[in-house]
């Protein structure tokens, strides 16, 4: 009982400190009501630790607190196994976090989000790729995740910009060019940010100027010139803080003040160092 005066230690010093203790939330049955330990297998099956295998209030798998559910499978993660067709989706969700990966298959049609989440935490690569489709987003961003890089591309269009945020971040670069006519703003700055030569310079006529400074970041300097007129003062001041002589000059005119003044003192500091023609 170690385990147990330990965690009353626990609770009796933060009570003493002014703090709530760790579950400062009253017990209660997941279909409403008082927790019924007397219609609980749990709480008379012999073996396990922790007072007979629970702790009323604060380890529990018929609370409807998720936090109390957790600390029980983590105590006696053997038990996970036969919970699995649970209908408290909070138990589901909780024991397949523990479970037998090679139980976890029938769990790929649950309906609950919560639960398939699980599956995409800790199924097998090879396993991933039945939910690729899944309806939940946050399901198919953990897939995003864990996916190897090399398959990444089944989710390159898919509907939400999030999960193809995540997948230009994260695709071969050999395969990138193949996003950047991207729908969404965000994915196409992601893929500017990323691209190689010469498919970067594809990307130097985007509608968004955000991704065209993305891409004045990163050209070669001798072809900055494409973009030293750009409709955005952004654009044109990453420019003017990259050209070289010739393209600086070309900007000598330029509408803002503050972008021919960038111009001029990189033309005199070039002047001034011959050997850096490209600043």
């Amino acid at each position: 009982m170690a385990v147990a005066g330990a965690r009353q230690d626990q609770r009796a010093q933060a009570a003493a400190g002014g703090r709530a203790p760790p579950d400062d939330i009253a017990p209660q049955h997941w279909q409403g009501g008082s927790i019924r330990c007397a219609d609980c297998r749990y709480a008379s099956l012999r073996g396990l630790p922790e007072r007979d295998g629970c702790e009323p209030g604060y380890a529990c798998m018929q609370d409807v607190y998720a936090r109390r559910i957790d600390r029980f499978f983590r105590w006696h993660p053997a038990q996970c196994d036969e919970q699995l067709a649970h209908p408290y989706f909070e138990v589901r969700a909780i024991a397949a976090r523990y479970a037998n990966v090679f139980r976890l298959m029938p769990l790929l049609d649950d309906p609950d989000e919560t639960v398939r989440l699980q599956l995409a935490l800790r199924l097998p690569q090879t396993q991933l790729q039945q939910l690729l489709r899944d309806p939940h987003r946050e399901v198919r961003l953990r897939v995003a995740m864990r996916l190897s890089p090399q398959e990444l591309l089944a989710l390159r269009n898919d509907a939400d910009y999030g999960v193809r945020e995540l997948v230009a971040q994260r695709l071969p670069l050999a395969l990138l060019p193949t996003m950047v006519q991207d729908s969404d703003r965000a994915v196409r700055l992601r893929v500017a940010q990323r691209l190689d030569m010469p498919a970067l310079l594809r990307m130097a006529e985007d509608r968004e100027p955000e991704v065209r400074r993305a891409v004045a970041e990163r050209l070669p300097v001798a072809l900055l010139a494409r973009l030293c007129q750009d409709e955005d003062l952004r654009v044109r001041f990453e420019v003017a803080q990259r050209a070289d002589v010739a393209t600086l000059q070309l900007m000598q005119g330029d509408a803002e003040a503050d972008i021919r003044q960038v111009v001029e003192q990189r033309l005199r500091a070039l002047s001034s160092a011959p050997g850096d023609a490209h600043g």
